[in-house]
């Protein structure tokens, strides 16, 4: 290309070469936009790549509108609410985990709903050590005691938790009642449903089971040596 001719190109499509103050920040929201989804794309948790989805698509929102790009504003205006939505539900079940925390009850509150009721005459096993462990039990009233240990069940106490994940699945000690008893049981399926439905009662199921095993730890001392 001749001077002239670069200088002829120049003039007819100096105008497009030209950045209005509105195409300066146009391109940096776009740039952002591209900076905060390849920023999600490298991390590896959900809440900040929630956030960064968010962000990439508010810098994208901005993009389409000032350059303006139809097809980008439109994309980034769907997208956007639904990761508004996706981080609502994140931050709500983060504060649903923490609160399982402070709540010793959770689990027999999140079981009650889905257990049936079973009445147990004083004297009477309700299951014995070996037995295979097919139910969670709640002792609704009454007084029960772990044979082997002698270890008594407080009324509203959760147990066979420990038996029911363990890997042979058997019961580990023999429970008797040392009065007439009220029981709620609940199937095995229908807790591992509710483990995977509710992540709160899940994560304070694990915290039960690891509590118990501690229990069953200092009981049985520091080992010898």
């Amino acid at each position: 290309m001749t001077p002239s001719e670069l200088s002829a190109w120049l003039a007819a499509h100096g105008a497009a070469l030209s950045f209005t103050p509105q195409h300066l920040l146009a391109y940096a929201a776009g740039g952002l936009a591209v900076a905060f989804a390849a920023a999600g794309a490298l991390v590896r948790t959900m809440t900040p790549l929630r956030w960064l989805a968010v962000g990439s698509n508010l810098g994208f929102l901005a993009f389409g509108a000032l350059f303006p790009s139809p097809t980008t504003l439109v994309v980034a205006a769907v997208l956007l609410p639904i990761n508004l939505y996706r981080l609502r539900e994140i931050l709500r079940l983060t504060r649903q985990v923490q609160a399982a925390t402070s709540r010793s009850d959770l689990a027999g509150l999140w079981l009650r709903p889905y257990m049936k009721p079973r009445k147990l005459a004083a004297g009477a096993v309700l299951f014995r050590r070996g037995d295979a462990a097919t139910r969670l039990y709640l002792l609704a009233d009454g007084q029960l005691q772990l044979q082997e240990i002698g270890q008594a069940i407080a009324p509203g106490r959760v147990f066979g938790e420990i038996a029911l994940f363990s890997p042979s699945k058997r019961r580990t000690h023999t429970a008797v009642c040392l009065t007439a008893c009220t029981v709620l049981q609940i199937h095995e399926d229908t807790v591992r449903q509710l483990y995977v439905e509710n992540p709160a009662f899940g994560f304070h199921l694990i915290g039960l089971v690891a509590a118990r095993l501690s229990d069953d730890v200092g009981r049985a001392g520091p080992p010898p040596g």
